[in-house]
């Protein structure tokens, strides 16, 4: 009889794996899984665009070596719309390579073949450095956050806080109504559905990781049952 899977929080982090071979892809995936984290998967960078734009993502791990777009070309052309991070694979440990993958924009680079450890140690680094909120211990004062509406970015407590662009189209959309529910089908964006709908769930968990001092009872991003949510600006 096979084990069932552990459910995944809804604030597990989402990875997207990217790599031809569909045995490494599944050996990640399942391996990943295990270790708490909630995985997508895509065979070449076509496939990974198009997720890429559908849904939000903590990381990508990218192997370099695929036909056609290469792992460098597709990194470059995402970097150039978002800062997610990203992690490079790839069976070749020349230097070049490595310097290459770290001027486009790569956080880290990892050479095939490579211990499994290895790969977690390098995914929960990466993740701390890029949301480092998320693990900072909690004080007393209250959390205060502002967003700038034109230029898209979060400060929490007058730091500086890492969003994706979904995160950004989310909270400009709540602030057109503050106070006032914005609808989950709003929010999941114009191809909204089942799918995207569970999405919308996913990433207001993760923004409220970002913004609030105790994610499990929000004070700014509240849920509204039956609707969708609403952001209090002045609770």
């Amino acid at each position: 009889m096979t084990k069932p899977s552990a459910v995944l929080p809804d604030d597990a982090p989402h990875l997207l794996v990217v790599d031809d071979d569909n045995r490494i892809r599944m050996l990640l995936s399942r391996f990943l899984s295990e270790h708490g984290y909630r995985v997508t998967t895509a065979e070449n960078a076509q496939n990974a665009r198009s997720k890429s734009q559908a849904m939000a993502f903590d990381l990508l791990i990218l192997d370099v070596m695929m036909p056609g777009e290469n792992g460098f070309d597709l990194a470059a052309g995402l970097r150039e719309q978002s800062d997610v991070p990203i992690l490079m694979l790839t069976a070749q440990g020349e230097p070049d390579d490595r310097i290459r993958g770290l001027e486009i924009g790569a956080d880290d680079y990892l050479s095939k073949p490579f211990e499994p450890r290895e790969l977690l140690l390098r995914v929960g680094n990466i993740l701390k450095r890029a949301a480092p909120s998320s693990y900072a211990e909690p004080t007393r004062e209250a959390v205060r956050f502002t967003f700038h509406f034109g230029r898209g970015e979060l400060q929490r407590d007058g730091e500086t806080i890492r969003i994706t662009e979904r995160e950004r189209d989310m909270l400009r959309m709540l602030l057109d109504k503050p106070g006032e529910a914005v609808d989950r089908l709003v929010l999941a964006g114009p191809s909204a559905d089942g799918a995207n709908e569970r999405t919308v769930d996913v990433q207001i968990n993760r923004l409220r990781r970002k913004i609030e001092r105790d994610p499990g009872n929000p004070v700014y991003l509240q849920t509204v049952r039956g609707s969708g949510y609403r952001l209090a600006v002045d609770p």
